[in-house]
């Protein structure tokens, strides 16, 4: 049985691990607060935006713009992944990679050429690791990101993919539905299929009947590439609103863990105490015992 000072000292230990959990706990609730209210603005804007996108692309041949145009043969593939720059926030970066690896993986056994646009410290140090080539890499970035990053990194997919480079782009994220509820997703953004479209238009419930000005070939040349822009960004909101998610509820439970361990402990402490005691007072019997013999 272990001695009273060594379970002490392991008492000790946990309960300033249980300290620092509970911070960081309380640390990634104001921070998801903030994040989830980021994305709550930006999705009425992102949903409007699809709607008019898709009314315009239904109506468009795809010859009116290079994002609309989808290629007989599929040479080269271009997946951005957008992970968290630390850790300790459960198994959420392991997933995020782990379908992100499984898409390239596809890719690859089909013969074509992965290259991977990473964003989030995470997924550079996975995929450096790896026979993938990494075109781009974004190293903590995730803390202090804007539009102006989306835009960053739109912009060479789509300067891309229009010089023939890449023939395919897939956008692989976080999506943040609830506190409890963070999935990885693995989205087509380029080129901009009907099956997109038509999604969307799902989602919208049916498209409206509007009056554009210019014309939608001028539109489209306007929105196409800022719609490219959006998904980007609203890729990085999303995992950001659910990497705080995903910490604070493992922070959650290493914290409930650390109480389950610590009472453990004490119940150890007490019997091993006890344990002493009994031993001691056997002693001191077995020696009155000796004298009185």
């Amino acid at each position: 049985m272990a001695s009273l000072r060594d379970v002490q000292n392991k008492i000790a230990g946990v309960k300033k691990t249980r300290q620092i959990t509970k911070a960081m706990n309380m640390v990634a609730s104001a921070k998801l607060r903030k994040a989830q209210e980021r994305i709550e603005r930006f999705r009425p804007y992102a949903q409007k935006f699809y709607d008019m996108l898709a009314d315009l692309a239904s109506g468009a041949d795809e010859s009116v713009h290079p994002l609309l145009e989808v290629r007989e043969e599929i040479k080269s593939v271009g997946i951005l992944v957008v992970s968290s720059d630390r850790g300790l926030c459960g198994a959420f970066n392991t997933n995020i990679i782990t379908k992100a690896n499984k898409l390239a993986q596809s890719k690859a056994a089909e013969g074509k050429a992965v290259k991977l646009y990473c964003v989030g410290k995470r997924a550079c140090d996975f995929f450096r690791k790896r026979d993938f080539t990494v075109q781009r890499e974004e190293r903590d970035a995730m803390s202090h990101f804007d539009f102006t990053l989306a835009a960053s990194v739109g912009d060479e997919f789509i300067r891309d993919y229009m010089a023939g480079d890449i023939d395919e782009v897939h956008l692989v994220f976080g999506e943040f539905q609830s506190m409890a509820r963070q999935v990885p997703v693995a989205q087509q953004i380029l080129p901009m299929s009907s099956s997109e479209e038509e999604a969307v238009e799902g989602e919208s419930g049916g498209s409206g009947d509007y009056i554009y000005e210019p014309s939608v070939e001028g539109l489209l040349a306007e929105l196409l590439p800022r719609f490219i822009k959006v998904q980007v960004y609203r890729g990085l909101l999303d995992t950001s609103c659910s990497e705080h998610a995903a910490r604070m509820s493992a922070m959650d439970n290493a914290t409930k863990a650390c109480d389950e361990m610590s009472e453990q402990l004490t119940l150890l402490f007490n019997k091993t105490r006890q344990a002493a005691i009994t031993a001691d007072l056997m002693d001191i019997v077995g020696g009155a015992e000796a004298l009185n013999g």
